[in-house]
């Protein structure tokens, strides 16, 4: 289990001066800093991306957030609450502070940049948060949403999967305006959304991707529903 004893002693040893942090940031500065976050997170209740959602989590257990299932086995055994020095350790490096950490983040480097965010995540992470920060203009509405994805929900014909066969080394993909689509297997990913961005149930959703040499993705509302809609068939 994580030592948080430990952590906060190194910390002073290491010459860092953890209880003055958030009171010499400057807030405003902070939220530019946090654009760099929208991609992982968002400050709305209940709105988990890749990483959970910062509502309400000041002064909160590290690792506890309802809803969110995916911390790693080293945040799920925390014993240290998010606060100004907490979040010092946490955005000088992840990694170190907690081992085996999932968040792909290699840390703030320059001391200024990270008391800004600290002050600014003060405000965000605390209850209300989201709304105080945007309402005085730290960041945008859309920044404090972060990158949730649009809904799938309605989608055109030529959106809207029927049908997948594999066969070879293809999936051959038949949408709702009745053309089959053929893909190099490795071009095509499958994945599940079963938030409510996700597409509705039994209709799953064809969309183009571009990364790491998909050209596009096949998105179901459940994981059931690929053995139902995927045959082998030549």
């Amino acid at each position: 289990m994580f030592d948080n004893r430990f952590w906060l002693a190194s910390l002073f040893m290491a010459g860092f001066a953890v209880s003055g942090v958030a009171a010499e940031g400057d807030a405003g500065r902070g939220g530019r800093v946090y654009r760099a976050c929208i991609a992982c997170h968002s400050l709305e209740p209940g709105i988990h991306l890749t990483g959970p959602s910062l509502a309400g989590v000041w002064g909160k257990p590290a690792g506890k957030t309802e809803g969110y299932k995916r911390y790693s086995q080293g945040l799920k055994a925390a014993d240290f609450t998010w606060n100004a020095d907490t979040l010092e350790g946490w955005l000088s490096d992840p990694a170190a502070m907690v081992p085996g950490t999932y968040m792909v983040f290699r840390g703030i480097g320059e001391e200024q940049s990270r008391a800004d965010l600290i002050a600014f995540l003060a405000r965000a992470m605390d209850e209300g948060g989201s709304k105080s920060v945007v309402q005085d203009g730290l960041i945008p509405e859309d920044s404090a949403r972060g990158q949730q994805p649009e809904p799938l929900t309605p989608a055109p014909d030529n959106a809207l999967v029927t049908a997948i066969r594999h066969c070879g080394d293809g999936f051959f993909v038949t949408t709702a305006d009745g053309v089959e689509t053929a893909y190099w297997e490795r071009n095509l990913r499958l994945k599940v959304d079963s938030t409510t961005t996700g597409p509705a149930p039994g209709k799953p959703v064809i969309t183009a991707s571009g990364m790491m040499g998909d050209r596009v993705s096949v998105i179901f509302s459940a994981i059931g529903e690929l053995k139902a809609v995927i045959a082998n068939q030549c």
